[in-house]
């Protein structure tokens, strides 16, 4: 059973790559072939069934190139389901972005000169203690809150 509806991929390899080939389906080609001999010149066509998109494209695909298949609903549909498509990055942009990135500010050094490492310990336990508390004076607020709205009160289990 399959219940998958949208699919979104870069590169993958084996049976993942089979996997999805099969899932886009499989097209008519048309090939043409020619002989030549010294008597004549045979040209024939055949037609057959390959892959849309084939395993070993799915599994070389670059950086940026991805494949997929998307579905659609009764009222919006979507003509071209299946694709193969590429990210287009403008590197000079991106790289005047990263350029004026500010570094993340230190709020706390957890590396300790001291061998026995009691300053670590002690200033995690700290931020343990301190997130604890923060999590009941907000379960305390929003208990009060809630006595308080006749509407939400039933909510509560009142002894």
């Amino acid at each position: 059973m399959n219940t998958v509806g949208n699919i979104f991929s870069g590169q993958v390899v084996g049976e993942t790559a089979k996997t999805l080939s099969e899932r886009f389906g499989k097209v008519l080609q048309q090939r043409q072939s020619m002989s030549i001999n010294r008597q004549d010149v045979s040209h024939s066509i055949n037609t057959q069934m390959d892959s849309l998109i084939p395993a070993s494209k799915i599994s070389t695909l670059t950086q940026g190139m991805f494949v997929g298949a998307v579905s659609d609903n009764f009222d919006e549909r979507i003509d071209q389901k299946i694709f193969h498509a590429e990210i287009v990055v403008d590197t000079k942009n991106v790289a005047a972005e990263t350029s004026a990135y500010q570094p993340i500010p230190l709020i706390t050094d957890f590396k300790d000169d001291t061998p026995d490492k009691l300053k670590m310990k002690a200033a995690i336990q700290f931020n343990y203690n301190q997130v604890k508390q923060d999590v009941k004076d907000i379960v305390e607020r929003e208990l009060e809150r809630i006595r308080k709205d006749p509407k939400l009160r039933p909510l509560l289990r009142i002894k």
